[in-house]
């Protein structure tokens, strides 16, 4: 019973309109430009909903662009092309590549996007702005080279700060063509008297950094014309693996949690809006159906556990999600969603756009640990020697060539051993504390290596020193040994490294490995490899245990994550901390397909639960499967509809203050409860429920 126009909630469709994917969110996103785009846009609007579009900013289905079509030239010097001479394309096709955002294509996405303003559109979602670090061998990216650097190109992979280099001007490609597609389509919006709003939809630089691509991320914050982000977290990044306590393995929850946490920083602290993404699904076709449900509730509930955000996709691709077939667990044959599961994620899409709540208590209190990651670390995802190895998260990572470098081990080395001990842990966007003065209000101790970044600018030490004097805690962990140290940058020739630079802003010995006190606060230099933590985590636990007490926090290990926003409680436990968790009270289970009532259960590691408190407040309804719509409530009946997709079996639990003499669907009541649970089958249209008592 929420309004439209807050947004909460959101799905992108390539597919034209069908009852069976109608999901009954507060807008779609129709997915890219063809010759059935006006139709589709027209279609779905008159299916209620507010209507975007979204098409790839960095690859899409441009082959007249590529051919000549468009202009008369060939542009396929304009594809990111790899140290082989080969374009990267996109997935599986062999006429999409991934590519240079030079002036010429980024005029053609103008004019390509120009009509979609006279459409009516409310907003347009430019996803994925992405540059291969592997990539930077087109003669278009020489030539932007050498226009950029005023120096002659270098091969990106044959120094160190060739490499950063590349990054550096990849990002600025990238954050430029936006900054103009944006800039231009806004202005011919207002020049016919419209409104329309623009997104850019992307994945955490937390997962770019490991996936080895540069993307816009902090730059983002810059552009005036970007009016949000989309935070693309989902199963497919979130499995990536990563190492702890010397071992690799998949660390869904907790990798999706991190990256959720970094991507809030694209719009904390501004006005603009952020949707954190769910994908039931994944790219990758051959898991099985209980693979993607275990991992979709992994992401989901990582998600919830940041209450700074309430806005969600939720879902990419929902065509792909209720009609297309996939295993079983145990079977070689592949079948359509399970009822039960297809009810499971409708419950939790609903759900969704009642997680705007003020009261939100955590769990646990203890020190809030930020891990700095700067878009810096994009630049550094190469070493000279080592073998980077392609993921793009449809191989086995676990056997990938490479996959130590995938692996990512400096910033996990950091950032799991707190975790672990169910600390609140975040990553934080290093390059907001230039200008966003609130960037680290939420840390109470900050955890900072340039072993896998680097500043980009001395302010950035200018703020963490102001931080620090006010209070803050900062552990910086480095042992110097990063090649990257010796490129161009501004350090360099007057310090050894910028970490010296850091240790003289802060008026520290960087030498000492005691705790050393600044003003109000304090700083420890622990020299060490980040990425040694990743098999010694106890290590870093204690150094980071000492200094959080040194600033009277208490630090406290528990094998429990957990947040109530509002009646919700969300929560899990950490498969690696081990032990078990017990939750006592009166609860509905929004991650079971009946929404039973829990009034006692014990997790155990990996387990995680999103619980409907009943003793919260006294609304009339608790959960369902579908849309509620039209609700009338009087003292003889009740009456509403209920709207979901064609053909799931919706459930829906609410309060009715005795037990009803009629229902015109299947119920079941609780009179100790007074909670009536409605089964029917779905309709986009609504079924209308009528209730008598």
């Amino acid at each position: 019973m929420t309004h439209r126009d807050r947004e909460a909630t959101g799905f992108q469709e390539q597919a034209a309109y069908d009852a069976s994917i109608d999901l009954r969110t507060d807008f779609v996103m129709v997915y890219g430009l063809n010759d059935t785009t006006a139709e589709r846009i027209a279609r779905w609007r008159e299916a209620g909903y507010r209507v975007h579009l979204m098409t790839g900013i960095s690859w899409g289905t441009y082959q007249d662009y590529l051919d000549g079509r468009w202009d008369g030239d060939d542009h396929w010097a304009d594809a990111q092309t790899a140290g082989d001479g080969s374009p990267i394309l996109h997935g599986q096709s062999v006429d999409i590549p991934y590519m240079v955002p030079t002036f010429g294509f980024t005029e053609y996405l103008v004019q390509k996007l120009r009509p979609i303003i006279e459409l009516g559109v409310e907003g347009i979602h430019l996803e994925e702005p992405e540059f291969w670090s592997r990539a930077g061998y087109s003669e278009s990216f020489k030539r932007e080279w050498e226009a950029y650097f005023k120096e002659p190109w270098q091969p990106p992979h044959s120094t160190p700060e060739a490499h950063f280099r590349a990054g550096q001007l990849k990002q600025h490609l990238l954050s430029r063509s936006l900054d103009r597609v944006t800039s231009v389509l806004r202005d011919d919006a207002l020049r016919q008297g419209r409104q329309v709003r623009f997104y850019v939809p992307t994945h955490s630089l937390l997962n770019y950094t490991q996936w080895q691509i540069i993307s816009p991320e902090s730059r983002l914050r810059t552009l005036p014309s970007i009016d949000g982000a989309i935070a693309q977290v989902w199963t497919g990044t979130s499995r990536t693996p990563n190492v702890y306590d010397g071992k690799a393995a998949e660390r869904t929850f907790e990798t999706a949690y991190l990256e959720y946490g970094i991507a809030q920083d694209l719009t904390r602290g501004t006005d603009r809006r952020m949707w954190f993404l769910h994908d039931p699904i994944e790219d990758h076709p051959d898991r099985t159906w209980e693979d993607y449900l275990a991992n979709y509730q992994r992401t989901l509930v990582a998600s919830l556990l940041h209450p700074g955000v309430s806005r969600y996709e939720v879902a990419p691709w929902p065509n792909r999600i209720f009609n297309r077939p996939y295993l079983r667990e145990g079977s070689t044959e592949r079948e359509l969603i399970p009822p039960t599961t297809a009810t499971s994620y409708l419950i939790a899409m609903n759900s969704l756009r009642d997680l705007e709540q003020p009261d939100v208590r955590w769990a646990h209190e203890g020190p809030r640990v930020g891990i700095a990651l700067s878009d810096t670390a994009m630049f550094q995802r190469w070493s000279p020697g080592g073998e980077s190895g392609h993921y793009d998260g449809l191989q086995d990572a676990l056997a990938l060539e490479g996959r130590e470098q995938l692996h990512f081990s400096d910033f996990y080395g950091l950032a799991l051993p707190p975790l672990f001990e169910g600390q609140r842990v975040a990553p934080v966007q290093l390059e907001n504390v230039i200008d966003t003065p609130d960037a680290l209000d939420d840390v109470d101790v900050l955890v900072l290596s340039y072993e896998f970044q680097k500043p980009l600018a001395p302010s950035i030490h200018y703020a963490l020193a102001g931080w620090v004097n006010r209070g803050g805690s900062l552990l910086y962990v480095g042992d110097g040994a990063d090649p990257y140290h010796e490129i161009r940058s501004w350090w360099t020739g007057r310090y050894e490294t910028c970490a010296d630079h850091l240790a003289e802003a802060l008026g520290a010995d960087r030498k000492r490995d005691d705790i050393q006190p600044v003003g109000a606060g304090r700083v420890r230099f622990v020299a060490s490899r980040p990425a040694d933590f990743t098999s010694a985590p106890a290590a870093l636990v204690t150094a980071l245990r000492e200094l959080a007490e040194s600033g009277g926090h208490t630090w406290e290990p528990t094998n429990w994550l957990g947040v109530q926003r509002g009646p919700y409680l969300i929560g899990a436990v950490l498969e690696e901390a081990g032990g078990s968790h017990v939750v006592e009270g009166t609860y509905l289970d929004l991650l079971d397909p009946e929404l039973p009532v829990v009034r006692r259960r014990e997790l155990g590691p990996g387990e995680l639960i999103w619980l409907r408190d009943l003793t919260y407040d006294d609304v009339p309804v608790l959960a369902s499967a579908g849309r509620i719509a039209d609700w009338h409530q009087d003292d003889s009946t009740i009456f509403f509809t209920c709207e979901a997709p064609q053909g799931v079996q919706v459930t829906t639990a609410i309060r009715v203050p005795k037990e009803p003499t009629a229902v015109n669907v299947d119920h079941r009541y609780d009179p100790e409860l007074k909670i009536l649970w409605l089964t029917h089958p779905g309709i986009p249209s609504g079924t209308s429920i009528t209730i008598t008592h």
